[in-house]
């Protein structure tokens, strides 16, 4: 179990680096080449690498690549939500929810044999 926590913490900050690598350019870099804000985000992805690659890697000691493929998908969505909303103002819809309905779903089916074993 501690290496699951371990691997939630270390994607869950690695996916706050992604996304402020992948979108925070769009606020506050839209009026620079997007060479600039290219090499910014990479400089910002390399924290992302940082904190995923050794996440991935403890993850795999107790989970399939496939599980942690939706784990990760599940912190992209908790964590890109309130970043579209508070840092981009984006506004919140109805669309998240049932996106993360879906994906809710593919978990029940990528976890459901670690379920029944349980």
């Amino acid at each position: 179990m501690r290496n699951i926590g371990l691997t939630v913490l270390l994607l869950g900050c690695s996916n706050v680096f992604m996304t402020f690598a992948w979108y925070a350019h769009l606020k506050e870099m839209s009026q620079r080449p997007w060479v600039i804000a290219a090499l910014v985000s990479w400089g910002i992805a390399f924290f992302e690498y940082m904190l995923q690659v050794p996440g991935n890697r403890i993850g795999y000691t107790v989970l399939s690549v496939g599980q942690l493929k939706l784990l990760q998908e599940v912190i992209t969505l908790m964590v890109f939500v309130p970043f579209a909303v508070f840092y981009l103002k984006e506004p919140l819809k109805l669309d998240y929810l049932w996106a993360a309905l879906c994906v809710l779903g593919a978990v029940y089916f990528v976890f459901r044999s670690k379920l029944a074993g349980a």
